[in-house]
């Protein structure tokens, strides 16, 4: 089956390796930014917006045994007391952080990513929960959004029932794909039976919201196992899906060099594994967010997407626009003040850091305006598909159309191909090209070297 508005020959032409602008400017254009440079962002956010709720990602890098897909920021340890000398440094980090805020502005929005955050026990994670709500406080309980992500190998019934009881109210499990010939390739064994349990046990004690990763592009998936992985998706029916594609940098990622590439789908096969999964998405009735998401109708992020308050930040699309975010933990980044600040990324060097009593920044990067400006010009492509050009230039007092003159040009092949429509008041993203977000918003981006649109500019 094609789903209404899926072009196979159009994202087989447009679609490549690009950033998915968690970020604008991205990471790689990060430079030398110091702690006194996050100190004097910090200082900035507060004295404009001093009571403003706050957003908050933790950074949890531990894993017990490697993903061979995985390319995120991770340790494998099996040691017990390595997760409890990091749990003691980030409660130092997060009392560090939490000084100028002066306990005015409480967090709204929680994230912990990893890594696995269900590495940490539950005490472990009590203890966490505990120390950001003394350092800066919560927002009032139906208010807040805290998510965790889980490895469901590692969580039962009871410690679905501790999370919530910590305050968490969504859940992202991992799953990438049921196949156990897969599971075996990327070296994550897991049980479709537990996972349905869990399921089942997470909807009784009333999270909030379950979201579900899945992977295609990973070694020995077919089509009819894929199939499968769909099916379960759909019969357990989590709020969202984040549908993520594979791709193989073992150059980068050490663990990826034990997936053999000759079992990789070759791009026809890769293509038909998208196909069939947004098309089994959107038959069960996922609205398709954008880019790699999807979600339920009566989801927040559905809501956040009609009501045009939806965002990007390092987590994926998000519902909260406006906030500050905060990151906490090896590697992790913060958005506040008018500019991006980075832990260090190698957890030697944050611990040492955080041991003399250091804020851990070591990367990041002021935001000019023009970099807020294409910033805002890209968020806007990938969360609502939609650049009224009038507005944009009221905020930002130029003429949108004169300065982005040659993005806009680079975009022609687009508009034959019916991705976007653009004349004199908007630019607009049609239903066939919110499968290729990233390539239009790219023409935008001052960092890249050009290339012309249809061209596999990702």
């Amino acid at each position: 089956m094609t789903p209404p508005d899926f072009a196979p020959e159009l994202i087989r032409r447009y679609d490549g390796h690009g950033p998915r602008y968690t970020s604008y400017p991205t990471a790689a254009q990060f430079g030398t930014f110091t702690a006194a440079d996050h100190a004097a962002a910090v200082h900035r956010a507060n004295a404009q917006h001093p009571d403003d709720p706050l957003s908050v990602y933790v950074h949890v890098p531990f894993c017990a045994a490697p993903c061979y897909y995985c390319g995120c920021n991770r340790v494998i340890s099996t040691r017990a007391i390595r997760p409890m000398r990091y749990l003691s440094r980030l409660i130092r980090e997060i009392d560090m952080q939490a000084v100028p805020m002066a306990g005015r502005r409480p967090i709204e929005q929680l994230h912990l990513g990893g890594g696995t955050p269900t590495h940490f026990t539950d005490a472990q994670l009590a203890m966490l929960m505990g120390a950001l709500r003394d350092a800066f406080g919560f927002v009032p309980v139906a208010d807040r959004e805290f998510s965790i992500e889980i490895d469901p190998r590692t969580v039962d019934g009871a410690r679905l029932t501790n999370l919530g009881a910590l305050g968490f109210n969504r859940l992202s499990l991992g799953v990438q794909d049921i196949d156990p010939v897969v599971q075996q390739a990327i070296n994550r064994p897991q049980s479709t039976e537990h996972l349905r349990a869990l399921m089942a046990v997470a909807r009784d004690i009333g999270f909030r919201s379950l979201s579900m990763d899945l992977i295609y592009g990973l070694p020995r998936q077919t089509l009819d196992g894929f199939a499968r992985t769909l099916e379960m998706v759909v019969k357990t029916a989590p709020d969202r899906v984040a549908l993520y594609g594979y791709a193989h940098l073992p150059e980068q990622f050490r663990a990826q060099r034990m997936i053999d590439p000759e079992t990789l789908p070759d791009t026809a096969q890769r293509l038909a594994l998208l196909q069939a999964a947004v098309a089994r998405l959107t038959e069960a009735g996922y609205v398709h967010i954008g880019m790699d998401h999807f979600a339920k109708p009566e989801d927040s992020l559905a809501h956040a997407l009609s009501g045009n308050r939806l965002q990007r930040n390092f987590q994926g699309y998000s519902t909260r626009a406006g906030l500050d975010l905060l990151g906490l933990g090896v590697s992790a980044i913060s958005r506040i003040g008018g500019a991006y600040s980075q832990n260090a990324r190698v957890l030697a060097d944050y611990e040492h850091c955080i041991d003399v009593g250091q804020l851990a920044t070591q990367r990041g990067r002021w935001l000019a305006e023009e970099d807020q400006l294409r910033g805002t010009v890209i968020e806007r492509i990938l969360c609502g598909g939609r650049l009224d050009f009038a507005a944009l230039s009221a905020q930002f007092g130029i003429d949108l159309r004169r300065h982005f003159a040659s993005a806009l040009a680079a975009l022609a092949p687009a508009v034959k191909d019916q991705l976007i429509e653009l004349d004199d008041q908007a630019l607009t993203v049609t239903a066939r090209g919110r499968y290729l977000l990233r390539a239009l918003a790219m023409p935008f981006d001052a960092y890249l070297t050009p290339a012309p649109a249809g061209s596999r500019v990702l």
